[in-house]
């Protein structure tokens, strides 16, 4: 199969995405692997889509197919237990669901479902294809002619040198418990879990309890957001009159916001509410992003 660009599903106004009506695409060759990609948004600033791997399936990366980007990539796990390796560098990382990838441009990267259920993972990815980062860029970059997933050198040291090992890796699993945790929303009743932030990229994971509701809040980049869990309804204050201002999202659905658009999160259910979000490039409303941080790895 030739390579040809995935679709780039773009939204001018804040827009709710079901899942049923997600645009779905066939990613991949016989060299690659094939790869069931379910993609929300694919905008000027933040790409989103869920990706899928049937039981024991994987991906590498062919002439056609390069798996290396010039962009951020968040990567959570929804379902399975998914290996994530760089081939050039030898690295493996189990990630399982709850459970997160982070890595930066120019990080090779394959990945195998280690398990007999299918493999869906949610995935963020900024600065997003629409700026030339995903195929075109990765054409650019030197092919890499041998994969390896083994670290050799790191027998006979670890886990004495596991800190010296560890800062060496491109690839950085988050776990829940490396979540950087915010409180936000009306007295502070929105917790916030960062699973990475950069000059590019924002994501983490939200969660809200029964009867519990956000400020108005807004940021300098566009939003995507997923549900995870629970009945999310989204407040758009200020909508337009072509646009609801009252919408609500089930588990698979997708919402995006434009930079700049006020919101509020709504949970009126009697269940825990829980979504995942990607911000690009700038979270904070003002655009001065203040220190911008990689989780420590713990992979």
């Amino acid at each position: 199969m030739a390579y040809a660009p995935s679709p780039r599903p773009t939204f001018t106004e804040p827009t709710h995405i079901p899942y049923r009506s997600v645009t779905r695409h066939l990613w991949g060759d016989d060299g690659a692997g094939r790869v069931s990609d379910w993609i929300y948004v694919s905008s000027t600033d933040i790409h989103q889509l869920v990706f899928g791997l049937p039981p024991r399936g994987r991906f590498r990366h062919s002439d056609s197919f390069r798996t290396v980007f010039a962009a951020d990539e968040v990567l959570y796990v929804l379902s399975g237990v998914m290996l994530i390796a760089n081939p050039e560098t030898g690295e493996v990382h189990r990630v399982t669901p709850g459970e997160a990838a982070f890595f930066r441009r120019d990080t090779w990267h394959h990945v195998i479902n280690h398990g007999d259920e299918e493999l869906r993972v949610l995935e963020f990815f900024s600065p997003p294809p629409s700026q030339g980062t995903s195929g075109s860029y990765a054409r650019t970059r030197p092919y890499l002619e041998q994969s390896t997933y083994i670290q050799d050198h790191v027998l006979g040291s670890w886990p004495a040198e596991r800190d010296k090992i560890r800062s060496a890796d491109t690839i950085t699993r988050i776990g829940v418990a490396d979540r950087r945790l915010r409180l936000e929303g009306h007295q502070q009743q929105v917790l916030v879990g960062l699973l990475a932030s950069t000059e590019h990229l924002t994501a983490g994971v939200v969660e809200l309890l029964p009867g519990r509701r956000g400020d108005v809040e807004s940021h300098a980049g566009q939003e995507a957001l997923y549900v995870t869990r629970g009945r999310l309804n989204v407040h758009l204050p200020e909508a337009g009159p072509d646009v609801a201002s009252w919408c609500e999202l089930e588990p698979g659905d997708g919402f995006f916001l434009p930079a700049g658009t006020p919101h509020q999160y709504y949970n009126w259910s009697a269940e825990p509410v829980e979504f995942v979000f990607g911000v690009a490039p700038a979270y904070l409303p003002d655009a001065g992003q203040a220190t911008t941080a990689t989780p420590e790895s713990s992979g």
